[in-house]
């Protein structure tokens, strides 16, 4: 029986747009008619997000659902096509939303200037059929994906590093999901973000298309997506490689042995809060510091990023005791003085709070917001 969709044609202005799509045997006008109707969830528009929105707008996806609480930061360019100079310091969620309807004016945009949580996360992606992973953090990774195995929607995957990266789709007929591949978040500060290791600009490119194109086989029913597999690439190397994944028959979510079955607190279950713990970090504005230097308050500037990072420009009279090494630097922090935590824009200052207090440390820290980007954009 054919598929009654809520549009069952296309405008002579669409045909010419998706000429190149019709022709196509594997698409055609039936399955034009599928991406139109579909309807895709990008989380994140960042470096992976810009390229999956941008190829899926222009594809005709009817309905592309973002959401994103960050604000374009000059830092992001080198990479994050979907934004431009001009759109330096607004929200993402609204460059992103401009940048689409500059590409396909057809294309319904549903824009949230918010963060994925437990508390939204099930009802903002009940009402996509598709999830598309743009994030680089494991909290939102998992809460990712455990709601789309308790929605039963399919999850593309993929994720950036220096100058590797991988895509795979998961939940998807069947097949393993995210906990199959990673039981276990790693330990927190662990693995660095972007922001912290860095990032060739065009990885997210290639990594990011290979997530559209996997999205649109979904929405067209073609081909063999990513299911059971996972694509690694070495940019350096210019090499491919597949990695077989089975579903895991005691995954706490997807196995017949499920033991989740709500959400939780992925802040907690990725260790950057103790259990049952509430998060609740002071954080002092770029304003509030800049007055307290000018009042020679006493001040202890602790910058948790990579030497790397701290060498390029950092605060003066500020240290660097990056975060993975916190914990047996932790003598050095003179506790007489106020103590404030730096990092690149505010996140992982927060952790190192957390972290500072799971080993004990007694002295108030606060978290400079906005780290030292908002900082150096303060300067200019």
């Amino acid at each position: 029986m054919k598929k009654e969709y809520k549009h069952d044609k296309l405008s002579s202005e669409e045909i010419n747009r998706y000429s190149r799509h019709l022709i196509l045997p594997e698409v055609g006008l039936e399955g034009q008619l599928k991406i139109k109707n579909s309807k895709v969830l990008v989380v994140g528009t960042g470096g992976l997000g810009a390229p999956v929105i941008l190829y899926l707008a222009a594809a005709g996806v009817g309905t592309i659902g973002l959401i994103d609480f960050d604000t374009v930061d000059e830092s992001n360019l080198q990479r994050q096509i979907i934004h431009s100079t001009k759109d330096v310091g607004r929200p993402k969620v609204d460059s992103a939303t401009n940048s689409i309807k500059g590409i396909n004016p057809n294309v319904e945009v549903i824009a949230y200037n918010d963060k994925l949580t437990s508390k939204n996360a099930l009802e903002i992606i009940e009402k996509f059929d598709i999830v598309v992973d743009g994030t680089d953090n494991f909290q939102t990774r998992y809460l990712v994906n455990d709601s789309c195995v308790i929605l039963k929607k399919p999850f593309v995957y993929g994720s950036i590093f220096r100058f590797e990266g991988q895509s795979s789709v998961f939940n998807a007929y069947d097949g393993p999901c995210y906990r199959c591949l990673y039981p276990e978040p790693p330990p927190a500060g662990l693995v660095p973000s972007c922001s912290e290791a860095g990032v060739i600009g065009v990885l997210p490119g290639i990594i990011g298309t290979i997530q559209a194109n996997e999205t649109i086989k979904l929405i067209l029913g073609i081909g063999e997506v990513l299911k059971g597999r996972l694509l690694t690439f070495d940019a350096l190397k210019m090499q491919f490689k597949e990695l077989k994944l089975r579903k895991d028959d005691k995954c706490p979510v997807c196995s017949e042995h499920k033991v989740i079955t709500e959400l939780i607190d992925y802040e907690e279950f990725c260790g950057l809060k103790a259990a049952g713990e509430k998060v609740d970090i002071e954080e002092i504005s770029i304003l509030d510091l800049k007055n307290l230097i000018n009042e020679k308050e006493s001040l202890e500037l602790i910058d948790v990023r990579p030497n790397s990072d701290f060498q390029i420009q950092h605060i003066e009279g500020s240290k660097n005791i990056p975060f993975a090494q916190l914990a047996h630097r932790v003598n050095e922090i003179e506790t007489s003085k106020k103590v404030v935590i730096v990092c690149k824009i505010g996140f992982l200052s927060k952790q190192a709070i957390l972290e500072l207090d799971k080993i004990g440390f007694k002295t108030k820290a606060y978290s400079l917001s906005g780290g030292i980007t908002s900082w150096l954009n303060s300067l200019k």
